[in-house]
């Protein structure tokens, strides 16, 4: 084979993969966000760091990726935007860009980059939020609710969580009158996320129930019905801890407080639920367990597990769930360097049928 042949077929190899990236390989980003997050909040500031900077350069080059794709195959981008199954997944990349600008103001203390990040992701919330579910509405040829729904659209929640969470750190790091307006929009957000949350878990719930159910339609999304709960009880601990400085929400305290407990609650029930569908996944119905994008929306739940429930413990002084953050932690990063592994084996194979001499075998 000439090296024209080679750098042809090679060229055409990566940009069958771009053409086909996924929407939701930001997730990788959220994922690796979250455990940088929950780290921070127990206190193991080298793993906390150490993963903000990587999540820094992945956060970069998704974008990249991304725009080459937007680029270069616009049709193909824009047809999994009002694609019911896959559209969702560009929700990533708000809730990627709202994980990240709290880990800025968290771990580095920067504002200006926690607003910026802020302000990227509400311009992509509006812009996504009412692009997708306008077409959704509008077009003509629609799937069946079994084949057309899924976890991932819980994605919509976590961005919107992913804002409101982000606000409440901004809000209490600002003077009035900002902090009253982020709080305001803070707790906006936080409860339209959980009305999101109701209507689109009923039509899943139905979905679960009510039509057959094979092992691959439970795709690693559907941890997301836990990961949706978890963040919004982050965002709604965090305004029960803003709230001694802010009128508004000190005088709905009780509401926020059963509502965070609420979605807490509803979490956690979701945990067994998913442990024990994974385990007839792939344990009674041997489904193949090999690397799919799509796993990272399995591990940031476990992450956002762990952060909520110590932000959760430290507002409502509730001391007896002091172990709870520290085993998700740590399932979280086992969760994650799994992920991460296999997505570097699968980056490996791709470069490997692109270029079979520059990539030695093992």
């Amino acid at each position: 084979m000439t090296t024209a042949g080679m750098s042809t077929e090679s060229w055409r190899s990566l940009s069958s993969d771009l053409a086909g990236m996924s929407p939701a390989y930001f997730g990788m980003a959220m994922a690796t966000g979250i455990v940088s997050i929950a780290a921070h909040l127990l206190g193991v500031a080298w793993l906390a760091r150490g993963l903000f900077l990587l999540n820094v350069l992945i956060y970069v080059l998704l974008w990249l990726l991304t725009l080459a794709r937007l680029c270069l195959y616009p049709a193909r981008f824009f047809q999994d935007m009002v694609d019911h199954l896959r559209g969702p997944g560009f929700f990533t990349l708000v809730a990627a860009s709202g994980v990240l600008g709290s880990q800025c103001l968290l771990i580095t203390g920067s504002l200006a980059w926690g607003f910026a990040l802020w302000g990227v992701a509400l311009a992509l919330w509006l812009v996504l939020t009412y692009t997708i579910f306008t077409a959704f509405t509008i077009k003509a040829d629609k799937p069946k609710l079994d084949q057309g729904i899924s976890g991932a659209w819980l994605l919509a929640v976590v961005a919107t969580q992913s804002l409101a969470a982000l606000g409440t750190l901004l809000a209490a790091n600002v003077g009035q009158p900002y902090r009253l307006e982020m709080n305001f929009f803070a707790l906006s957000m936080w409860l339209w996320g959980g009305m999101l949350y109701i209507w689109m878990m009923s039509l899943i719930f139905y979905r679960y129930t009510f039509f057959r159910f094979s092992p691959s339609d439970l795709s690693p999304p559907y941890w997301i019905n836990m990961g949706a709960m978890a963040i919004s009880t982050l965002a709604g601990s965090q305004l029960i801890l803003n709230a001694p400085d802010a009128p508004l929400l000190l005088s709905i305290l009780p509401f926020i407080k059963g509502f965070t407990v609420f979605y807490w609650a509803t979490g956690t029930w979701w945990i067994p639920m998913l442990v024990v569908l994974a385990i007839w996944r792939h344990g009674v119905m041997h489904f193949p367990l090999r690397y799919d994008p799509l796993y990272w929306g399995a591990v940031f739940p476990l992450g956002m597990y762990g952060a909520c429930t110590q932000r959760m413990r430290l507002a409502l002084s509730l001391e007896f769930l002091g172990y709870l953050p520290w085993l998700f932690l740590v399932i979280a990063a086992l969760a994650w360097t799994v992920a991460f592994v296999g997505f570097v084996l699968d980056l490996r194979q791709r470069l490997r049928a692109a270029w079979p001499t520059a990539v030695p075998g093992v």
